[in-house]
């Protein structure tokens, strides 16, 4: 099916075989809250916020996604942007192409529409990676840099003026630690939110903005461009732990955001580490995190030197001591 909306040509069948639902899964960071088994990916329905760990299902090779609970409904990429975004289907197939840089050449129309074929979107979602998370028009300020919470966590007053870190006293994160995330040329693109202490019942320690792709992006990653490239690149999970890091004196180090690896992030890193540089992949000591790094390793292998820093079980980088936190990174990179 193809429709022309607004003078843009959209070929439904077309995008929906040329996108994976992995990648808009991770476009709207829900690609890591889901469990893997075979060819399923299952979790709880991120379209009616449910708690059942089961109810929403995606088949990776059918390219589709149903929900058993409350939503009572499924069906392609195409539906699934629709009801995360509240729009027709015409306006969700604009929006994907839009993401994944698939769009047709100026002039085309739905009788001319050869710029759109099949063969070329593929090519154009292998080789180009999708738009980058639009740069902020707004910064929270004033932050609190003096907060308490950040000097319990160990963090130096140079570590926070240099993030930018503070606790919000208004704005989308009142009461929140405020965190700014870059992307690769250095603007502001999100704030994520740490509660300062233990949360309320219910309440998440983070908050990210509904529609920001972390997974587009890695936390640092314009001062890591920066440092000097003798060292390594050091790859963390969490903010607090790349904090440390960078506080301790490894400022080649930049963080996920999570335990999972995504495409974009890959790519990134390969960009930054440089073609057979060595990575050395600090993630927490829990399941979730040795998973990652087990993954990650195998993937980013191929082209760098990766190097695995062990860590006991529960433990997190923040966790250490500067001078342990040296010693670890250092005698990872004499193996």
């Amino acid at each position: 099916m193809t429709e022309i909306h607004h003078g843009r040509f959209v070929c439904f069948e077309e995008l929906k075989q040329a996108i994976a639902i992995e990648q808009v899964l991770e476009r709207y960071g829900l690609r890591e809250r889901l469990r893997r088994s075979g060819d399923h990916l299952s979790g709880a329905c991120p379209l009616h916020r449910g708690h059942n760990p089961t109810q929403f299902r995606v088949s990776l090779s059918k390219n589709c996604w149903i929900c058993f609970g409350d939503c009572h409904c499924g069906g392609s990429i195409l539906d699934l942007v629709a009801r995360m975004e509240g729009i027709p289907i015409h306006e969700a197939g604009l929006r994907l192409q839009d993401w994944f840089n698939l769009l047709p050449r100026a002039g085309q129309g739905i009788g001319q529409g050869q710029g759109l074929t099949l063969s070329s979107i593929r090519e154009k979602t292998v080789r180009c990676p999708p738009r980058p998370n639009r740069p902020l028009a707004f910064t929270l300020a004033p932050l609190e840099p003096a907060h308490p919470y950040l000097k319990a966590r160990g963090l130096l007053p140079e570590t926070i003026a240099t993030f930018g870190l503070g606790w919000c006293p208004h704005g989308s994160l009142q009461g929140w630690i405020a965190i700014p995330i870059h992307d690769a040329q250095g603007r502001l693109v999100a704030y994520a939110g740490r509660w300062p202490g233990q949360p309320l019942a219910g309440q998440p320690k983070y908050r990210l903005p509904r529609g920001f792709g972390k997974s587009f992006e890695l936390f640092n990653q314009h001062r890591a461009e920066l440092a000097p490239k003798a060292a390594p690149l050091v790859v963390t999970e969490g903010f607090f732990g790349c904090l440390h890091v960078w506080q301790s004196g490894y400022p080649r180090v930049v963080a996920l955001m999570g335990s999972v690896l995504s495409r974009a992030q890959e790519q990134r890193i390969l960009e930054l580490a440089g073609v057979g540089q060595e990575v050395l992949l600090f993630l927490d000591g829990d399941a979730a995190g040795s998973k990652g790094a087990a993954e990650a390793a195998t993937r980013l292998n191929r082209s760098v030197i990766v190097q695995i820093v062990p860590l006991a079980e529960g433990q997190q980088p923040d966790d250490l001591p500067a001078m342990e936190l040296r010693r670890r990174l250092d005698q990872a990179r004499l193996r």
